[in-house]
């Protein structure tokens, strides 16, 4: 873990989020698949002669180096592993969301390798997308989104239970419904009208399978997972979802 060692050479790596430090500096908050989201100061590159500012930004895959203990490390050195995806509009706004989920949903110095390599992936996928003239395009973000939110509960400790009930621990059934209790699962229940918790059996099971090229069941997988984010953000307001709200007003439903 980073605060355990006193220096770190070529991690990959990729900036969550950076603001000005005293005079030239950046707080940067960083991912590294082995030293999990931690603190890091890079000093000086903010000077009108420093060529890492331009490197030190979201979305641009790394390899950086860094010395010291504790909460907040120093930066030694910086390199590119690739070319930093484009982004813009809608996809940019979702790619800050992936980034906003990261910083408020881990924990400090808590390795996560998969989710590293998954966040990678997901990156790469909406860059795609962004250039993609597909008019399924924006379903296909959805998904994206919703597949990443399904794995970082699941390496957070917070996996949806999805082909089963809680109770009595019987197989979902595709035709009924069943409530979903934040922290445990779905129950069943009986027949009602609609509810933000109640789903159909047949969504959970496709969400568990990853198909969600069906409207209804993207909808659903939307609902589920925005219900047990906002629990686990403690009412946390994300910055990134009300820009998106703000670029989709008036054009466009809110879809983030």
């Amino acid at each position: 873990m980073a605060q355990s060692n006193h220096k770190i050479l070529l991690q990959s790596a990729y900036i969550l989020h950076q603001r000005p430090y005293r005079d030239t500096s950046l707080l940067l908050e960083v991912f590294s698949p082995h030293h999990g989201r931690f603190g890091m100061v890079a000093r000086g590159v903010r000077g009108k002669r420093s060529r890492r500012r331009a490197l030190l930004q979201p979305f641009v895959p790394l390899s950086l180096s860094w010395s010291g203990r504790g909460e907040l490390v120093t930066l030694t050195d910086a390199e590119a592993e690739g070319a930093a995806p484009v982004f813009a509009g809608e996809v940019l706004m979702s790619a800050y969301y992936l980034n906003e989920l990261l910083l408020y949903l881990l924990h400090r110095h808590d390795p996560h390798p998969e989710l590293f390599t998954y966040y990678r992936y997901t990156l790469g996928r909406l860059s795609q997308l962004g250039q993609s003239q597909d008019p399924g395009a924006g379903q296909a973000l959805q998904i994206a989104l919703r597949l990443f939110e399904k794995q970082l509960l699941q390496e957070i400790g917070y996996g949806l239970v999805l082909d089963h009930e809680v109770e009595q621990g019987e197989a979902i059934d595709p035709a009924a419904s069943y409530r979903f209790v934040l922290g445990q699962g779905p129950v069943a229940q009986a027949p009602t009208g609609p509810a933000p918790n109640v789903f159909q059996g047949s969504s959970l099971l496709a969400f568990a399978a990853h198909e969600l090229d069906d409207v209804q069941t993207l909808r659903d997988a939307k609902r589920l997972t925005r219900l047990v984010l906002d629990h686990y953000l403690g009412g946390r307001q994300l910055h990134s979802r009300q820009l998106l709200q703000e670029l989709q007003r008036g054009f466009a439903p809110n879809r983030t």
